[in-house]
């Protein structure tokens, strides 16, 4: 059966969305473009020199996402992900930004990390190249960052997202659009300084094809095919032909350049400055044009949440594994804890269909914490989820399996600058009853406690005859309650 998916992209210079149609041949899955829309923000244009976004690039953002808003109505939010990148990842006001935002759009958007940002752009490649083996480099340039990932098939090797873009090179080398070999030359080495980072990994592990993708990547070999300075793709005698004529002309004019098209014009010189960098500092010989981004990226990732093959399981096994995980006591933890947020009566909705998922991981990996020490563990824990490169979790996703791991014991009070909603304080309920009652790190046959909720009120009750075989489990209960009672909730421990 044939299903429609929808990507956005909010990027620092331009704002995407992509519209799939998912069709089967036996058991592949493909995504068929059916409908692309594009508009120029130049969102990273409006951050002051404190890193706040001004008013009226805020306003852009939101006149644009309104119209996004419109193609995809009638969408479910299981079909639509909305994902943005580097200006919103360094924009200090993005707390007030983010909810204008997502009332604009009609959906959630999650800030991603540099490095999840990267495995979407490789993905988004890979899936529209030829099945290979090699190695092969991608490249993105955008607006406010730079992307570069080393991969083979459709797994990274190497992944780096560094902070440079072509909106944000341009306004620092070439504020008023005057293009001088001083200039050029100054944008090029501040690029090879931050490439530098990456170069001796990268050149060691070698690649057999390059790719670049996005806007800069196209834009430069459409303005090298149509002055004749190369047939296909970009090469480094090529893009230095390009900045010698760029130099005389002192500017990049529409009309006179052929391929420059308007909305690439203002932000040519950063973008050309950074690429000649990378095939410099990288010793790229060639590379061709990607036709998958980010937005593809996120397309097939949503394919994947909704096949059961989500990125996410995968990433939550490898942190099992890596961090020694006792995943017999995690299946216990699990399976309590979402039985008890059962129970809560929360109602359907996407939120209690993604708070499951995060608290059942939240459940399998409540003991990260553990490989580093016992002592404050659930700290430990919520440091090492909020900080470590977690492939196909947002910011947001990350920090809430923080908040999870970090309040499933002790005290309460240190989340209330978290100011979790009230879902997320009833999925906390659940991981903490469950880690109270697996303390024996024994099965239960049966759940002794079964909890019922109304409003601010939680009431647990329990077996009158299994609180009293069970001394250390009815203290810790009647600690929990009073836990709850501290944060504004009326929590009633009632035997039967």
């Amino acid at each position: 059966m044939n299903r429609l998916l929808a990507a956005v992209d909010l990027g620092s210079n331009s704002f995407r969305l992509s519209i799939g149609e998912v069709v089967q041949h036996g058991d592949i899955a493909q995504i068929y473009a059916i409908d692309r829309l594009k508009e120029t923000v130049r969102l990273a244009a409006g951050l002051d020199d404190t890193k706040h976004l001004d008013e009226a690039a805020i306003e852009r953002a939101l006149v644009v996402l309104s119209r996004f808003r419109e193609r995809l109505d009638g969408f479910h939010p299981s079909q639509v992900r909305a994902v943005a990148t580097n200006t919103f990842r360094v924009a200090r006001n993005i707390a007030d930004v983010l909810p204008r935002a997502e009332a604009a759009l009609g959906f959630p958007v999650e800030v991603i990390a540099g490095q999840e940002e990267a495995r979407l752009i490789f993905s988004g490649v890979v899936n529209e190249l030829r099945p290979s083996d090699n190695h092969r480099l991608v490249i993105d340039i955008g607006g406010g960052s730079t992307e570069l990932v080393i991969g083979r098939r459709y797994e990274p090797i190497h992944m780096a997202s560094l902070y440079m873009g072509c909106l944000g090179y341009t306004q620092q080398f070439f504020p008023d659009g005057v293009i001088t070999a001083d200039r050029v030359t100054r944008a090029e080495l501040e690029a090879r300084r931050e490439l530098e980072k990456i170069s001796r990994l990268y050149r060691r592990t070698g690649w057999q094809e390059a790719y670049g993708s996005s806007g800069t990547a196209k834009g430069l070999i459409a303005i090298l095919a149509a002055c004749g300075i190369s047939k296909s793709g970009l090469t480094l005698a090529g893009l230095e032909k390009l900045r010698e004529r760029l130099i005389r002309d002192g500017r990049a004019i529409v009309g006179t350049l052929p391929g420059l098209r308007e909305d690439r014009a203002p932000v040519l010189a950063g973008g050309m400055a950074i690429m000649i960098a990378a095939f410099r500092e990288l010793g790229i010989d060639s590379m061709a044009a990607g036709d998958g981004a980010l937005r593809l990226g996120v397309l097939y990732d949503l394919l994947g949440r909704a096949s059961e093959h989500d990125k996410r399981d995968e990433t939550i096994r490898q942190f099992i594994r890596r961090y020694h995980v006792d995943t017999h006591q995690s299946a216990r933890v699990r399976t309590l804890a979402l039985a008890f947020f059962r129970q809560t009566g929360f109602p359907d909705s996407p939120e209690k269909y993604d708070l499951a998922h995060a608290l059942g991981w939240a459940a399998d990996l409540h003991e990260i914490g553990l490989s580093i020490a016992y002592a404050d563990y659930h700290k430990h824990g919520a440091y090492i989820l909020e900080h470590a490169d977690m492939p196909g979790f947002s910011n947001d996703d990350q920090a809430l399996l923080a908040m999870l791991v970090l309040g499933h014991q002790g005290k309460l009070g240190k989340l209330r600058a978290k100011e979790p909603s009230r879902a997320g304080w009833l999925a906390l309920l659940s991981l903490r009853m469950a880690v109270l009652l697996s303390r024996r790190r024994e099965p239960l046959a049966v759940s002794p406690v079964r909890l019922e909720i109304d409003a601010q009120t939680i009431r647990a009750r329990v077996q009158t005859a299994w609180l009293g075989k069970h001394p250390l489990s009815e203290y810790s209960l009647r600690r929990e309650m009073h836990e709850w009672n501290t944060m504004g909730f009326q929590f009633e421990l009632i035997s039967n």
